[in-house]
This record gives structure tokens, sequence and C-alpha cells, in this order.
């Protein structure tokens, strides 16, 4: 089977911040991985969180990184991409997956009432995404076939916001 390089990679935190996320990706371990699918560039929105010292990252491959905080849209950023990893917030997610990228999405286990793992675990059953946490995220990247992964169908998201408005008792 060929593989597909993923020579761009982006990865997303939302307007919020998700440090365990950022230091996950620019861990060795992963910079590493993300050689291996033929990653050449690495762009990080870490949102309000702290600014990873770029330059300082320990980085055994020639992964060009790059990274900002905020900015009006992101779309521009995922069109680019070749695969994406996100938190799973519902906008960065539906935003990818209209895209039609490969994505990861990482779930924070620390947030109260987490209802990112509901949406995660509903678009990984429907074989759209392959979601993990933080301390999974080397092993995802090594164990996914995104291949496997469906694009949306028509009215995909009609499905989901439905199924997202009575999670969360709108319905």
């Amino acid at each position: 089977m060929i593989k597909k390089p993923y020579k761009h990679v982006f990865v997303t935190v939302g307007t919020t911040e998700f440090e365990d996320l950022v230091q996950a990706v620019i861990s060795v371990k992963v910079l590493k991985q993300l050689d291996c699918l033929g990653c050449e560039t690495l762009t990080i929105q870490f949102g309000r969180g702290t600014e990873p010292r770029i330059e300082s990252i320990e980085n055994p491959t020639n992964i060009r990184v790059s990274g900002y905080g905020l900015k009006n849209s992101i779309g521009e950023d995922i069109c680019r991409a070749d695969l994406v990893i996100s938190h799973a917030g519902a906008g960065s997610c539906i935003e990818s997956l209209e895209a039609g990228k490969p994505l990861i999405v990482v779930v924070n286990e620390t947030l109260m009432n987490n209802h990112q793992t509901e949406l995660a675990e509903r678009l990984s059953k429907d074989s759209h995404l392959f979601y993990c946490t933080p301390d999974t995220l080397l092993q995802t990247l090594t164990e996914s076939n995104f291949n496997l992964l469906q694009k949306l169908g028509a009215g995909a998201l009609d499905s989901f916001v439905n199924h997202l408005d009575k999670f969360m008792g709108f319905l």
C-alpha cells in the first residue's frame, strides 16, 4: 500500500488553551513520527496558551515548525493541511471535516462536563476521524490508517448537529 505523505500538518487548540496537546505535538517522539509520515511543515495554533519557543524545541527532524496564537480564521491553514490535529471543539472538527481533511481529534480530559469526548466518539464511530488524548497521540499517529476515514456525506452534518442538540438538551 502506498502511503500519502502528510507534508503539511496543522494543529489547532481553538480559542482557549490546551498546553498538553501543544507539548505532545512538539515532543521528540511525535516529531519523529510526523517525519515518518512525510511531514515537512508543522503549524501550531496555540490559542491563548503559552507560545512554544520554536527555536528551543528539540527537533531531531527537518520539519519546519511555526506557530501563532489567534487570528480571524484558521480556514486557510486547514485547507493547506494534509493532516489536521485538533482539539475536540465542534467548530474546528466540522471545519476540518467539511474541508475533507484527515483528522485526529485530541480530547482534553481536564475539562469538566466534557462534551468533547461525546463528539469525538460519535464522529469516530462513523469513521470520520480518529481520536485520542495527549498521552496517546503518538500511538494514534503510529497506528492509524487515514485511508480508512470516510468523507462527510450530504446531510451528515445535519444528522450530527441533531445528535449534538439532543446531547446538549436543546431538543
